[in-house]
């Protein structure tokens, strides 16, 4: 719950807890109705308080015995209430409702019955608020049950019901009506004055078969409110006797239905009503019916004690009032209990049918299956067995009755299935799941194979005790079994070892001692990729077998190799493997992926292998040993590929270090921190600046962070292609601002390979050119070569589309790759940029210095603008403008700045270039 979630429910409890405020001397004492025992213990002081000025004040008994019941009632309506609004059980919860509902009515009726009972009337309007306080008290009752009862299940209840009504009111009239219709003398006026306790009296038995055997959280309140509809029905009866003889009900007759109505308030907040109904506590029976045969039995008990009071008082001088009262009732017991033994025999008769069908269907099913049904002894002899051992195993059953199932069994086997069997025989009271066990073993079949089984033996009680086996073969299964785990833990292409069994075998092998001596080898193939998207998938599979036959030849028969995943391999190096030994395993394997070409779709390939070793040392887990052989060959790779690195330590940090700062960038790209510097590029011959070079700057809080550090991370994470548009958006408006003024100066930008490959890349520059008003030719694009020859055919594409825009191309640090004058046929490219590399060299060395002016006069034969970069010193400056090169940018020309230095730079750059130049 969210904060803003909590303050209205804190301040709904604290308008809830305040709501009564009770003045005393001045002062406002404050009740907290929230917490119920505070609840409970103010209405028995208040009750407490009335009965004891009752009593002092001499009241008569039915005013004592409304004060009591008003109190109790009010506390138990108060709780019930209060306590509805806690549980999760919505059943529960609507039960204590209706329960606290018929408290709260009935107490009214007992408070307003000492007024009513001066009319002259045998039912007064008290007795009609009290009989439906009485019924709802009754519906909430039935509601703590675990569900309604249907069908069968309600008949045989509700003739339960009967019984128990019939057989408490027929001891009922012989001890306390039958005198009292005596002296009643008017049969009516008798009949009327009842009715209301024997409604309380049907409604109590009506409900109680369904609440005791109730097993449920709610299982305590409906046994306390069971008890208040029973106190309810003695005081009722109580009272009705006190008005047919004309005296005052007695006090103690009083004192039931307060007490009961006490027991079912401080119930409702019992440890066990607050579990709900779903999940039981570990030890509690499950939900359900309690059908111990005391309780079933109870119906029985009440008849037979009935029949026995009824007895004796006859003998002891007959029955007084009506006799047809007591012998209708008594038949109509009679008839009842006579229906239900004919429907209980019923109801035997057909389960008995229906098990007898049940295991006949099981016979047949289990033969149907295949599967071979036997019985035997606790000894293991065998006394039936069914056809389809013959089938299964080729054994007749003739040959098998009367042998022992042990002579067919696995030696191995024999002890744990005598041990099963013994089991069975000794548990002689057996649970539900008790009697049933499953064995799994070998059994040799007739023509002297093993074959694995799984049986379930069932204990059978025919005369004697014997058990059921039913027994499968598994054959197939089990062949089947060893072929998943074969999967699961072997390569598919490669027949290897995969990476769930390499971990498990690394940790098997920690775990031994010595394993100090340990090592991992990590094997990479340079240039598989190229392999798939030349010749296929399917061809790079059969690549990858033929590597891992070079390999598993190289490695020592010892040695655990696996396909790690992708183009990657694995060698584990068990105890016993010196540093040198490990090293010179690593140089082996990139020997021998790289001595001879693969044939592959008609052609050889030629790859080469980076390899990364890691030593197990003290304390370190498979994952870590794993994760720093996995670390070292990715060194390896970056270090151009074919050879072999071992792990250090500052090589993690390194790649913590890497994973830090991309973690980094992405917040600093969300929190703009970002800038970007404009270096000039000017014309040499008139010094006047043409372009600016946009360069992101890096200020992560207050720390500077070159841009060497963070552009190789960001390429990798991708973050690079938000950051490039970023970048052309900014740039593209600040230039679009200066041109504007007059300006006519052009932008140039880098590009990486990952912002041209990135979907959508042709629109977003077209986007950016359109929101700053850019002219597209004032826009010039910078590559370096090495992406001209990486994915070639899409770059291409990609740029020619920039160029159909009207976008200008150049090719960065010219002369430093491989294909640049094949790519300068393909690439409509308007301007190339000498690496610094060169420049450097201008004036101190003449082969450097031939390069330049080679370069300098291809642009010239190409009719490209030619741009030195790097630009230092001043006879760098002069030699450049000597061979003819039209435009630079250097720290001598201008450093880079931020907008606002370009706007003066701007005024001054017809002039002259910078002093001393």
């Amino acid at each position: 719950m969210t904060r803003s979630q909590r303050q209205p429910a804190r301040s709904k409890e604290r308008n809830a807890a305040e709501a009564r405020r009770i003045d005393t001397d001045g002062q406002t004492t404050l009740i907290r109705w929230r917490d119920p025992r505070v609840a409970l213990t103010a209405a028995a002081v208040t009750g407490a308080a009335g009965l004891v000025a009752a009593l002092l004040s001499g009241a008569s008994a039915v005013l004592v015995g409304a004060v009591a019941g008003v109190s109790a009632a009010a506390a138990a309506a108060v709780s019930l209430f209060v306590a509805a609004r806690r549980p999760s059980d919505r059943d529960s919860a609507l039960a204590w409702r209706w329960l606290g509902g018929g408290s709260a009515t009935w107490l009214v009726g007992i408070g307003v019955r000492p007024l009513a009972d001066g009319t002259p009337f045998a039912v007064t309007f008290a007795d009609l608020v009290l009989l439906v306080g009485t019924v709802m008290l009754a519906v909430g009752t039935g509601l703590c049950a675990v569900r309604p009862a249907h069908g069968q299940a309600l008949l045989r209840d509700l003739a339960d019901a009967y019984v128990c009504a019939a057989s408490i009111f027929v001891i009922g009239w012989v001890l306390l009506l039958g005198p009292a219709y005596r002296d009643a003398g008017d049969a009516g006026t008798f009949a009327v004055t009842l009715a209301s306790p024997l409604l309380c009296l049907v409604l109590t038995c009506a409900v109680g078969p369904a609440v005791v055997p109730a097993r449920q959280s709610a299982w305590p309140v409906g046994l306390a409110a069971l008890a208040v509809l029973a106190a309810v029905t003695a005081s009722e009866t109580m009272t009705a006797l006190a008005r047919l003889t004309g005296d005052e009900p007695p006090l103690s007759g009083m004192w039931p239905a307060p007490a009961a109505f006490l027991l079912l308030a401080a119930v409702a907040w019992s440890d066990r009503t607050a579990r709900t109904r779903a999940a039981p506590e570990p030890g509690e029976p499950p939900v359900g019916r309690d059908t111990s045969p005391l309780i079933a039995a109870t119906p029985l008990i009440l008849v037979v004690v009935a029949a026995a009071v009824v007895l004796v008082r006859v003998l002891g001088g007959g029955i007084e009032g009506p006799v047809a009262v007591v012998a209708l009732v008594s038949l109509s017991v009679v008839v009842v209990l006579v229906m239900r033994l004919f429907v209980t025999l019923v109801e035997t008769g057909r389960m008995r049918r229906l098990v007898d069908l049940g295991e006949r269907q099981l016979h047949e099913l289990a033969e149907s299956t295949g599967d071979v049904v036997l019985l035997c002894d606790y000894e293991g002899v065998v006394r039936e067995i069914g056809e389809g051992v013959e089938i299964m195993y080729g054994y007749r059953p003739d040959e098998l009755v009367g042998g022992k199932i042990f002579d067919y069994i696995h030696p191995e086997d024999v002890p744990g299935i005598r041990m099963a069997l013994r089991a069975m025989s000794l548990d002689e009271e057996p649970v539900e799941g008790s009697g049933t066990c499953l064995v799994a073993c070998r059994v040799r079949a007739a023509d002297g194979t093993w074959r694995p089984t799984e049986s379930v033996a069932t204990r059978q009680v025919r005369g004697e005790e014997l058990v059921l086996v039913t027994t499968r073969d598994v054959s197939g299964q089990e062949a089947l079994r060893n072929q998943v785990v074969h999967l699961t833990f072997h390569d598919g292409v490669t027949g290897l070892p995969n990476r769930a069994y390499f971990e498990e075998r690394t940790r098997e092998v920690l775990a031994r001692p010595g394993a100090s001596a340990a090592a991992v080898v990590f094997l990479d193939l340079d240039g598989f990729t190229a392999v798939n998207d030349s010749v296929g998938h399917a061809s790079g599979d059969y690549l990858l077998s033929q590597a891992a036959r070079r390999l598993r030849a190289a490695v020592r028969a010892d040695d655990t190799l696996a396909r790690w995943g992708g183009d990657e391999f694995a060698v584990l190096l068990e105890g016993g493997t010196d540093a040198q030994t490990a090293v010179d395993l690593a140089e082996r394997l990139v020997r021998t992926v790289s001595s001879e070409p693969f044939r592959v779709a008609d052609r050889d390939v030629a790859l080469t292998a980076s390899v990364g070793v890691a030593f197990a040392v003290d304390d370190v887990s498979s994952a870590d040993l794993i994760r720093n052989a996995d670390v070292a060959m990715a060194r390896a790779k970056e270090l151009g590929g074919r050879r072999v690195e071992v792990f250090a330590a500052h090589m993690h940090t390194d790649v913590v270090r890497r994973l830090e700062l991309a973690a980094d960038l992405q917040r600093a790209l969300l929190e703009n921190q970002f800038a970007i510097e404009y270096q000039p590029v000017v014309d040499l011959a008139t010094s006047r600046v043409t372009a600016v070079e946009a360069l992101v700057r890096w200020w992560r809080g207050s720390a500077f962070v070159p841009p060497e550090q963070f552009l190789g991370p960001a390429e990798d994470t991708g973050l690079i292609v938000p950051l490039s548009e970023w970048i052309l958006r900014e740039a593209c408006r600040e230039v679009a601002t200066w041109r504007a003024s007059s300006w006519e100066i052009g932008l140039s930008l880098n590009l990486s390979a990952r912002q041209i490959m990135a979907p959508r890349f042709v629109e977003s520059v077209e986007s950016a050119l359109a929101e700053s008003g850019l002219p597209p030719s004032a826009l010039t694009l910078e590559v370096i070569e090495e992406m001209l020859v990486e994915d070639a055919e899409e770059t291409v594409t990609r740029l020619s589309e920039l160029r159909e825009l009207g976008v200008r191309l150049a090719i960065d640090d010219f002369g430093t790759g491989y294909a640049s004058l094949a790519f300068l046929r393909q690439l409509p490219v308007d301007m190339i940029k000498i690496d610094p590399s060169f420049v450097s060299g201008l004036g101190r060395d003449e082969t450097l210095t031939l390069l330049t002016r080679t370069i300098v006069r291809l642009g010239h034969d190409l009719g490209l603008i030619v741009v030195a970069e790097g630009i230092e010193r001043p006879e760098q400056l002069e030699l450049l403008r000597e061979m003819g090169c039209t435009r630079g940018q250097g720290f001598l020309v201008a450093r880079p700045m931020a907008a606002r230095g370009v706007d003066s730079l701007m005024r001054t750059s017809r002039s002259s270039l910078p002093s001393g130049v």
